[in-house]
């Protein structure tokens, strides 16, 4: 009989690519997803990208029983269920530590219970907080990190003892946490957690680091997603895309079409039992750079973005991936360029329909002093 494997969260983003990988490979999936509206729409109905083939459980993964009931004959979980937004988790502290930590407590009592073949868990490039850097001489930085002060004078970048600017380089999993927000801090409960029941149960657990992952069916009208769907969303609807800082920051943008084989490469991968890898592209690029890319993709260059000079609390300044480790455990490695990912993106937006949320978020973070 094919193997039957549960996707938490499976009906987003993410899980809906992780299903179809799966299914093509011959895997049984089954999908619990609780369609939250934020991500979903008010209607909270089935979306239509999801396949068919896929068995839909609706259900919260904080409830007991219907984590009990996705789990029914199932041999291995891939658990991605989880709020995602840095700026929002600053002041719905509560709703993102129950649906993030409780949600995947809830998930791995379970599992104490009905022991899988394996577990894959949802991490992310925010546990990092800021990436690794080197000094002028070549040495190692981990910790580095910007005051207040310096920030509300709007120097950007991080900078040693010394004053000297830092040079930032792929971060490793090596690297220590650094959790700047309570995003951060509710992805490292899941993957901590899991790789503690893991162990203790003797379920071989990976943990995947996601650094920002872009593509097809990313909720537009979700102004805590991807940057990219943020941008996109703007473009739409006729308005500059907002940018923090001077839009300089550094980051990692990965297709979710890697995204899911990173995940079947986990789920089969008979050297990757236990462990913590990243999955990214491995190539940074400016904030700026990437709001440029999707203006000229979507036919809307003549909207530049607008850069606000201000600094958003729980954001970092440059963190890219070094993706050595995944590639050597899982024989994990990106396949798709951003230019072809951002081709195809541009596709799927041509006719989607997207509500600008992002004032209402901006006006959220300034009300409560989250933003400088």
């Amino acid at each position: 009989m094919q193997e039957l494997v549960l996707i938490t969260g499976g009906a987003g983003f993410i899980g809906s690519h992780v299903a179809d990988t799966l299914l093509a490979a011959g895997y049984r999936v089954r999908a619990l997803d609780n369609l939250h509206p934020q991500v979903h729409g008010p209607e909270r109905t089935r979306p239509a990208y999801l396949s068919c083939d896929v068995d839909l459980v609706v259900g919260d993964v904080r409830d007991r029983d219907a984590v009990q009931r996705a789990l029914r004959g199932v041999t291995s979980v891939i658990h991605l269920a989880a709020i995602v937004g840095v700026g929002q988790s600053m002041y719905e502290v509560a709703e993102y530590t129950s649906v993030n930590s409780l949600g995947t407590a809830v998930l791995l009592q379970a599992l104490t219970e009905k022991r899988v073949r394996r577990l894959i868990v949802a991490s992310s490039m925010s546990v990092y907080g800021e990436g690794l850097y080197t000094r002028r001489d070549g040495s190692a930085v981990a910790d580095a990190s910007r005051t207040l002060e310096q920030l509300k004078a709007g120097e950007w970048e991080t900078r040693d003892e010394s004053g000297e600017v830092l040079a930032p380089i792929p971060t490793t999993e090596w690297k220590p946490p650094a959790l700047e927000s309570v995003y951060a801090l509710s992805k490292y409960d899941q993957e901590r957690l899991a790789l503690i029941i893991g162990r203790a149960y003797g379920i071989p657990t990976v943990a995947l680091r996601f650094f920002n992952v872009y593509g097809p069916r990313q909720a537009l009208s979700n102004p805590y997603t991807g940057v990219l769907a943020i941008f996109a969303s703007r473009l739409l609807n006729g308005q500059r895309p907002v940018l923090f800082e001077d839009g300089l920051q550094r980051r990692d943008f990965v297709s979710v079409y890697d995204v899911a084989r990173a995940c079947k490469l986990a789920l089969e991968s008979p050297r990757g039992g236990d462990g913590v890898f990243n999955v990214g592209s491995g190539e940074p690029q400016t904030i700026r750079q990437i709001a440029s890319r999707i203006a000229r993709a979507v036919g809307r260059e003549d909207l530049a973005p607008e850069v606000t000079g201000k600094y958003r609390m729980g954001d970092v300044r440059h963190c890219f991936a070094d993706v050595r480790l995944a590639r050597a455990a899982l024989d994990y490695a990106p396949e798709v360029s951003f230019e072809q990912g951002m081709t195809e993106l541009a596709q799927w937006l041509e006719g989607q329909v997207a509500k600008d949320r992002v004032p209402d978020a901006r006006a959220e973070l300034d009300a409560r002093g989250l933003t400088l």
